[in-house]
This record gives structure tokens, sequence and C-alpha cells, in this order.
């Protein structure tokens, strides 16, 4: 026979939760301002800033004013920043990417300048520094078709992580998709002296209907073909296992999972198998389609925001790039 149902066991729960400063003091999942990461838009093709349109609350910045957003996130208790440069000018090789005085560079050098105990870190990828878009280096075959070309992709790239890590920054977030980058990453930095710069490895990145916004904010689409051949199909967990397993082969010290809400169960299996840092990106898609239905009223952005930043931790993050970086460390404060 079963035990005797218990009625003071069942309510245990419910005990715990009658109490708001109780709920606070058993409560599993905590997000902190420490846990939080502000991607940023530094663009060398304005004087002010210039709002994205599809990410309202988000902006284009010159570099003073990139400096005075990652001010104000410092003052609330954001500790990190992420940074995308839009350059003046393309080419088919990126060159702007990996230029001593690239927008990039100059932002980092302002950003340790001016709050030095900000933790810089900056995207490493080609896209929006080539003038087709892609991530890497491109040829047309005899098939008529375009073919990123992986080695000179990876060599570029590795200078890109080495012109970033010799303007200050702390750590190199490659986010290009492609074989072996950071083999060559790690090997370049520490050929030049850089061997305390870490690797975050943007790992599990798939090719994603939810990017939109963003390349309207880096200025990067694609002007011809798509990126699936390099970032990953979204039908593939066992895939992104192994993507993640190669870079951590290769030295990476962190991984980033990008989507962040449709793909909660890689970012679970990812932290659960390997044990590195993981942060998830909370990406462009995701921040416009709660933004717009905060804007008619259909939900509430904050409750909304902090249950999904909630959701992150619980499956397995240490860290969450997020563009709500400044109001989720505000709210935070405010309760």
């Amino acid at each position: 026979m079963p035990p005797p149902f218990d009625l003071h066991l069942a309510r245990r729960p419910r005990r715990l939760r009658a109490n708001a400063a109780l709920r606070e003091l058993v409560r599993e999942t905590v997000v902190r301002a420490a846990d939080l990461i502000l991607p940023l838009f530094v663009s060398e093709k304005i004087t002010v800033r210039r709002p994205i349109t599809s990410m309202p609350g988000v902006d284009q910045l010159t570099v003073a004013e990139l400096v005075q957003e990652a001010a104000s996130a410092w003052e609330v208790g954001v500790r990190a920043v992420l940074l995308f440069g839009i350059p003046t000018g393309k080419d088919e090789r990126g060159s702007g990417a990996y230029a001593d005085d690239g927008v990039v560079q100059q932002a980092v050098r302002a950003l340790k300048k001016a709050v030095p105990d900000l933790l810089v870190i900056t995207d490493v990828c080609l896209c929006e520094y080539t003038s087709h878009g892609h991530c890497g280096v491109t040829e047309c075959g005899e098939d008529g078709d375009f073919h990123v070309l992986n080695d000179p992709s990876v060599e570029l790239l590795a200078r890109v992580a080495v012109s970033h890590a010799a303007a200050g920054a702390d750590l190199v977030a490659p986010s290009d998709m492609m074989d072996g980058r950071v083999r060559a990453i790690r090997s370049a930095l520490d050929a030049r002296g850089f061997t305390n710069i870490p690797i975050m490895s943007y790992a599990s990145k798939f090719a994603s209907g939810f990017y939109g916004p963003f390349r309207e904010a880096a200025e990067g689409a694609p002007q011809f073909g798509d990126r699936r051949t390099y970032q990953m199909d979204s039908g593939n967990a066992r895939e992104a296992l192994r993507e993640a397993a190669t870079d951590v082969e290769e030295s990476a010290d962190m991984l980033i999972v990008k989507p962040g809400l449709p793909y909660l169960d890689i970012l679970w299996r990812v932290k659960e198998k390997f044990g590195l840092p993981t942060a998830v990106y909370n990406v462009s898609g995701e921040y416009a389609m709660i933004k717009a239905a905060a804007e008619k009223g259909w939900l509430d952005e904050r409750t909304a925001v902090m249950e999904m930043m909630t959701s992150f931790k619980r499956a397995g993050a240490d860290l969450i790039i997020t563009y709500w970086a400044r109001d989720v460390a505000r709210w935070l404060t405010e309760q």
C-alpha cells in the first residue's frame, strides 16, 4: 500500500511562497547585475547617435557616446560590454576589422582609459567589414555559387583578435563559426605575448530568423546567399555539442550559445557537458518582439524580461549577453 498522504508535507511549498522576503530567500535561481553583458554598436560613419528602428532604445554610437553609455552601465552594476564596429568603408577582405586605428580598436582604447575596470569584450568577425557581408573571405566557384574560404578567413580572424588585444581588450569573442578559428586565434595571441587574454567562443551559433534587427544595427547583412553553410541548422543538437567540443579542445575559455530563447535545451546541454563558464546571447529578434508586444500593451516588459533572464540562468547560463543589461541591473536594485 502507498504511504499515507501527509498534508503537512504537501503544504510546505505553499508556506515558503506565502511571504515575499521568504520567497527571495529560498529562490533557487538568481539573476545578478554581475551576470550581464551589454552589447554596444560603435560607428565611424556618424557624428551623433543613430537610433536603430527595429530595436527601440538601442543606438549606433560615436566613440565618445559609447564611453558615456558604458560608464552609465557601470554605475548601475553592469561590469562588461561587448563591442561591435561599423566602419566607414568596406572591402572584400574586411581589412577595417584588423586595422590598428579601426573603430573598435579606437573604442577599446577610449573605454579602458575612461572606465579602466570595465571588462571590454570584442566581437571577432568580418561581416561588418566585408563588402559582401559574409563572415569570411569568399570566392565564386566553377559552379557559379559563392563559397566562404575557411582557412584564409581564419588567418584574418586571428589578425583581428590580435589587433583587439593590442588595443587593450580584456576578452575576444570569435563569432564567425569558421573551423579551427579558436586554435588559430589562441596561437596568434600567444605568439604576440597575449597569453592571458581569454577566448569566449560563439561555440553553438545557429542560423536564425532572430538576427534581423542586429543586421540593421551592425550593417552587416549578406549581400548574396546566406550564412547557412557555416552557421548551424536549428534542428541539430548533437552537432552543437560537437562544435562546442571542438572549441573546448582548441582552448576556448568560455562558450556562447546563440540565440537564447529557442535554444535553452542546447544551453543546458553545453553547460552540463563541458562545465566551462557559459554565456547565452539574448539576441536582437528576442529583444524586438518583446519591445513590440510591450509597446502595444500586450505584456508587461519588465515582468517578461525578468522571467526570460531567470530562464537563461535556470538553463545553465553563467552570463547573459542582453540589450536589457542596464534595465535589468536597475530593476534588480529597485527590487
